[in-house]
């Protein structure tokens, strides 16, 4: 059953941005999401220079040194893409690059495996929490999106287009907007948390 089915329409994500089905794994690595097809295919080629520098980095000497292939190769393909995502990254299986261009991952950022991430999102320190952020599994980060700082991004959630979330989400949420506000999606209607309920009543 898709996520749209299940509760509704949701915010945050702009027309061709589709949300992945309820069914995928938060926590086994679905490696065939990284699967390369054909040649230009920029995120899934970002993201194979990185996997296989990890890789070979830990081999002994000498194979060591194929090492050096795959960091010409992630320059190249980070060029060709215009997205800072480091080769030391801590990034889980599965992750889906749907338009890597301007992709920038800290790195000491932490992602689950199986997320999501469109053109243009920025996964840093900033914000009031110190450190880095910390995403679960299954996380689909839309469009121009920034997730600042230590916060923790919970399973299966979903970060809006253009969102700036500075603050924890939890698992099956959705944030959306400039500060990010949190929409809990434990029941088929959408629930405003009580902090932003505060919030808006406020205004």
């Amino acid at each position: 059953m898709s996520h749209e089915s299940r509760h509704g329409s949701r915010p945050g994500l702009n027309e061709g941005e589709m949300r992945d089905d309820d069914g995928i794994s938060a926590d086994t690595a679905d490696w065939s999401r990284e699967r390369c097809v054909g040649f230009w295919d920029p995120g899934p080629r970002l993201l194979r220079s990185i996997r296989s520098y990890q890789y070979w980095e830990k081999r002994e000497i000498p194979w060591r040194w194929i090492s050096k292939y795959w960091v010409f190769q992630h320059h190249l393909w980070s060029v060709i893409t215009g997205a800072d995502i480091p080769l030391n990254c801590d990034i889980g299986g599965g992750l889906r690059l749907v338009h890597p261009n301007g992709v920038v991952i800290f790195p000491g950022a932490v992602i689950g495996p199986n997320c999501q991430v469109f053109q243009q999102v920025t996964i840093g320190v900033g914000g009031s929490r110190p450190g880095a952020p910390v995403l679960g599994g299954h996380v689909d980060v839309g469009a121009g999106a920034k997730i600042l700082g230590g916060v923790k991004i919970g399973d299966h959630a979903l970060i809006g287009a253009n969102a700036v979330v500075l603050r924890d989400v939890p698992p099956g949420a959705t944030a959306v907007g400039v500060p990010a506000r949190i929409i809990l999606a434990s029941t088929p209607d959408d629930q405003i948390t009580r902090e932003d309920k505060q919030l808006d009543d406020a205004r």
